[in-house]
C-alpha cells in the first residue's frame, strides 16, 4: 500500500463514533494514528498491519490542551495528516439561546478545528506535503428545524475548508470536507436538549428531533464514513467536498437545482407537519 502523504495521522474525536471507526480502519491499513479525545484509553493498540492507535489527551475546546498534545505528538512523529472528527449536537429552537450550550457547540464543532489546525498545519506546510480532512455534515447544506445552531456550525466548516484548501494548495497540503448524512453512532444519544417544557416550541422540537434521531439510528454505520476518509488519505487530489452515500449525493444535487421555497416546504413536511 502506498502512503501518499505519510503514515502518521492526528485524529480528533477518536474515542467514539466516526472518529473511533476511522482510527481503527486506518490502523488496520498500516497507519499510526494519534487518536485525540478528552478521556483517552491508557494503552496503545497495535495491529498486524504495523499500524497503531496511540491515545492522546486532547480537548479541542481548550487551547492549553491542544498545545500540550501538539508538543507531545510532534516530538514523536512527523504528522502528515490531520483528521477532525470531534463534534457535538444540541436540540432547541433557533430563538432560544443557552449561552453555555452554544459556546460548547461552537468551541467543539468549529473553533476547535481552527485551534487544532493552528498548531498542526504549519508542520504540514513546512514538510511540503499533507492532508487535512474535516468531518462536516449534510446538515451544513440543509436547514433542519430545531438544529439551526448545529447546522450553522457545520455550514461554517464548509466555507472555511474550501478557503483553507486554496490557501494551502501551493504548499502541497490538500484539504477535504467530508459530509456524512444520518449515521448510527453514540452522537444521537449524546445530543443535548436545550429546551424547556414551558417553551412554545417544546412539542414540535421533540417531535422533529425524534424523527431525525429515528433516521440516525437506522442510518449508515460509522465505518461508511471511515472508508470514505481512508479513500481521501489514498488520493493525490482529493475533492473539496465528499458526501457519504449515493442517497445523500442525490439530495445534495436536488438542493442545488430546486428553489429554496421547495426545499423549505419539503423539510417542513418531514420534520414539522
Amino acid at each position: 500500500m502506498k502512503y501518499i502523504y505519510g503514515k502518521n495521522i492526528l485524529l480528533t474525536g477518536g474515542s467514539s463514533g466516526i472518529g473511533l471507526a476511522t482510527a481503527g480502519l486506518l490502523a488496520e491499513n498500516g497507519y499510526i494514528v494519534f487518536a485525540g479525545s478528552r478521556n483517552p484509553q491508557a494503552e496503545i493498540r497495535r495491529f498486524d498491519s504495523g499500524g497503531e492507535i496511540r491515545p492522546v489527551a486532547l480537548d479541542v475546546r481548550d487551547t492549553r490542551s491542544v498545545d500540550d498534545a501538539a508538543r507531545v505528538i510532534l516530538a514523536q512523529a512527523d504528522i502528515c495528516t490531520v483528521i477532525h472528527c470531534a463534534g457535538v449536537g444540541i436540540a432547541c429552537a433557533g430563538e432560544e439561546f443557552s449561552a453555555d450550550a452554544i459556546m460548547d457547540l461552537i468551541e467543539t464543532n468549529f473553533t476547535g478545528v481552527l485551534r487544532v489546525n493552528s498548531r498542526f498545519l504549519p508542520h504540514l506546510r513546512k514538510r511540503g506535503c499533507g492532508l487535512c480532512v474535516i468531518v462536516g455534515s449534510v446538515g451544513g447544506i440543509f436547514p433542519i428545524p430545531y438544529q439551526s445552531h448545529y447546522c450553522a456550525s457545520k455550514a461554517a466548516l464548509d466555507l472555511y475548508s474550501v478557503s483553507l484548501r486554496m490557501e494551502l494548495r501551493s504548499f502541497g497540503v490538500r484539504v477535504s470536507l467530508l459530509m456524512p448524512g444520518d449515521t448510527n453512532t453514540g452522537f444521537t444519544s449524546a445530543r443535548r436538549y436545550e429546551i424547556d417544557k414551558s417553551s412554545p416550541f417544546y412539542g414540535k422540537c421533540i417531535r422533529a428531533v425524534g424523527k431525525m434521531e429515528k433516521d440516525e439510528l437506522s442510518g449508515k454505520p460509522p465505518l461508511s464514513a471511515a472508508h470514505a476518509i481512508l479513500k481521501l488519505c489514498k488520493s493525490k487530489n482529493p475533492p473539496a467536498r465528499k458526501i457519504v452515500g449515493f442517497d445523500y449525493k442525490l439530495l445534495a444535487f436536488l438542493r442545488r437545482i430546486l428553489p429554496d421555497r421547495t426545499i423549505e416546504f419539503l423539510l417542513r413536511k418531514i420534520y414539522i407537519a
